[in-house]
Parts: structure tokens; sequence; C-alpha cells
């Protein structure tokens, strides 16, 4: 009788369930080892909000979010993309929905229950788990004698092949904390430095008033521009969260690649906010220029623009008294309200990170070219992509994707199951 050889798949987050899903469907014995006390912690928070599956968008303009890693993603989300992810999460018996923004939610709004039927799914697979097992990637790299600390002390492991699959460096309390670079690093394996990705800023410059008054508030229906020094152009409707030192939210994540780069080699970046994105500047000046009568300048401006509370206060920011009395230059700040930015939050606070295993320094199966037999998926490779679904099924199509090299490399699918 033939022997299924053993995987090992270092890490427990989505891209590592997904291989461990396509690996134990090949046959193999697939063991799942994770630092934390349970798997999919980072899953479960993403769900908090309503877990985005994906996105219901044409494939090609799903395709060109991850920017200029999209052809390298390509092959793997043509395989594993947003309809397969819908249906994946069919098999489990969790129906979706798309909403209103083009999203996909499961119709509960909720990770807990998808995350429990993948697990009870793997473990009738015959996946087997093992908690509060800490790589020790610094130790001396061998598939035949894998090192990991446990409360327990130090155990070893063998397995014909891995998947590693640890995630980026953000929510390091989650078990994401890019420990694993200098490790790679030191066994020849490019890896481009990891940054934070779908972040929030700081530098707004806030004043104290503004910022006791209006911390942890939204600015809701504005819209965002920015070009950066290589004339590239970001514009879109939303919203976003002013916070006591800058800003954060879905809007700004958005465009935080092209805003991180751009303060890393300049310094600060500047972006422009449109406070009333549904009204054309011609309008926005007929109504600054309107009679008033004995109206205050902010009440005129809550009657004919809807302009108060968080709109009205950065308006007062960006202007000096005797600026807010000028209507033309009060009109073109609604429609280009300034804010500078000076640098990212801490990379432990993003959502994600960008950088990673580079892919040059993979093969086209993601086998490490310095490692045989080591295969890396999820956030760990060298991409990234905005909030809104991209991120969740791109991590799953790398772990499936890896799974596919170590089922090749290993001829599983020629074996028995």
């Amino acid at each position: 009788m033939t022997v299924s050889p053993t995987v090992a798949v270092i890490g427990g987050g989505p891209a590592g369930l997904m291989a461990a899903e396509v690996l134990s469907a090949s046959g193999a014995q697939v063991h799942v080892y994770d630092a934390m006390p349970s798997v999919g912690r980072k899953f479960l928070l993403a769900g908090r909000g309503g877990l985005n599956l994906t996105h219901s968008e044409p494939f090609d303009v799903f395709m060109s979010r991850f920017g200029e890693r999209s052809g390298r993603l390509e092959p793997m989300l043509s395989q594993f993309g947003p309809q397969q992810m819908r249906d994946w999460a069919t098999g489990l018996g969790i129906e979706t929905f798309v909403g209103t923004s083009g999203r996909v939610f499961p119709t509960d709004m909720k990770a807990a229950p998808l995350l429990r039927a993948w697990l009870h799914r793997l473990r009738a697979a015959g996946v087997q788990f093992h908690m509060r097992h800490r790589w020790v990637g610094d130790a001396s790299f061998d598939l035949g004698s894998l090192q990991f600390a446990t409360p327990a002390g130090e155990v070893t492991a063998k397995a014909d092949a891995v998947v590693l699959a640890l995630g980026g460096a953000s929510w390091a309390r989650l078990g994401s904390d890019g420990a694993w670079a200098p490790w790679l690093q030191a066994r020849g394996i490019d890896i481009a430095p990891l940054l934070p990705a779908n972040s929030g800023f700081d530098g707004a410059g806030w004043t104290e008033h503004f910022s006791s008054r209006f911390a942890g508030q939204p600015f809701k229906s504005v819209a965002i521009s920015f070009t950066d020094s290589q004339g590239r152009h970001f514009a879109r409707k939303g919203e976003f969260v002013a916070t006591a030192t800058g800003i954060e939210g879905s809007l700004i994540y958005a465009a935080s690649a092209l805003l991180r780069d751009e303060i890393a080699a300049h310094g600060s970046a500047t972006l422009l906010l449109d406070l009333l994105p549904d009204r054309s500047a011609e309008q926005v000046l007929a109504a600054v220029r309107h009679p008033r009568g004995a109206r205050s300048l902010s009440s005129h401006l809550k009657s004919r623009l809807g302009l108060e509370g968080i709109k009205a206060g950065v308006l007062h920011e960006a202007l000096s008294r005797e600026a807010m009395q000028d209507p033309v230059q009060l009109a073109a700040t609604i429609k280009a309200v300034p804010l500078r930015l000076v640098a990212t939050r801490p990379i432990d606070e993003a959502i994600s990170t960008a950088g990673g295993v580079r892919f040059d320094a993979l093969d086209a199966q993601l086998m490490a070219s310095a490692l045989p037999g080591v295969f890396v998926a999820g956030e760990m490779l060298d991409w990234e992509a905005p909030t809104g679904g991209y991120l969740l099924t791109a991590s799953m199509a790398s772990g499936a994707a890896a799974a596919r090299g170590v089922i090749n490399q290993l001829s599983l699918d020629s074996r028995p199951a």
C-alpha cells in the first residue's frame, strides 16, 4: 500500500486553510501548525463588521485592483476567483449576497459560522491541527526536522513538503508578526520590505479644537483625489474618518499605496477633499454667493449646501477667518480641501501589508528556488490590494495555487486517496 506523503502547512489563516483543503483532497496527510490557540483569528476579526468575502465586479476590473502584481496573481485568480469564492461558501452551507457597493457577503454577515463549517469539513477530511506551535524558523531549516516551540517545550516534525502561510506583519496579536522575513532572507530568499497597506495616515494638521470635537467622526458622501509625483492619479467617492492625528477609513485605504509611496519618496503627500462631489464648482460658488441677509455664514452654508458638523469644521481648519468671507476662495476650498499627510500609521495597525517574498524568488508553482519543497502563500507574498474582498480572495487563491504546486511536485495526483 502506498503511503501518502506528509505536508506541513505552517499558518492557519485563510491561505493556509485553503492549502490544507486542496492538499487533503489530493490524498496527502496534512498537518496545520499555528502559534495561536485557534486558527482563523484575523479572519474572524475581519468579519466583525460583516465578512466581505469578495467583489462582484467584472473579472478584468477585479484584477486591476492588484496594480503591478495583477499579472502575477491572474493565473491563481483565474482558477479561484470571485465566483469560485461564492461557490466555495455555498458548498459549506453559507449563502451569499451582493451588497449595494458590489461587495459580496454571507447572508448572515458573520464569519464564525463559515469558519466552523470549514474546520468541520477539514477535520472530516483528515486534516490535523496543532495549536500553540510556533515555527522556530531561525533554526536549521530541514524538512525532516521542522522545529516548533510549544507550551510543553520544543517539538520536531517531518514533512515531504511545506506550505508557509504565516501572513504579513499587521495585527501581530493575532499571529501575523512578520518574524519569518529575516529567517527566509538568511536562506537566500529575496524579501521586499514589509510596509503598511490599507492604513491610516498622520499629519492632516488638525487643531486641538477640531481634534477634540471631531476625532472618530466620519466624512460622509465625499470624494478624494490625489496625483503623485509620477503622474499616477486616484479619484473616488466614499467616506472616511477623522482621527486625532489624521485620517483613516475605506476611502483612504483605497488610495493608501499611492499616498504611502509618495510620502516615502518626498516626505509628504497632499490629497484634495471634495466635500460636495455631487455639486459642480459653479453650483457651489452660486450657493456661496447667494445673499444671506442677517444669517451667519455657518447658517448660510448649512441652509444652502448642507455643510455642517465635521464638513464645516474642516473648512475652518483650511481657511483663515478672512478667507472664509471670500466667496471664490471658500467655494474653491469646499470642492478641494487640501489635506497634507506626512506618515503612515504603524504597520501593526494596518489592515494588511505590502512587500514580502518576491515572486522572482519563487517558481511558477510558488516554490522557493532556494528551498526546494517549501512553498509560499497568502500575505507573505509581495502583493497588496485594497479592502473590498480582494485581500481574502487572493489569499485563498494563492493558498490553492501553492497546494497545486505541492501536488505536482509530489505527484499526489497519481497517488491513491
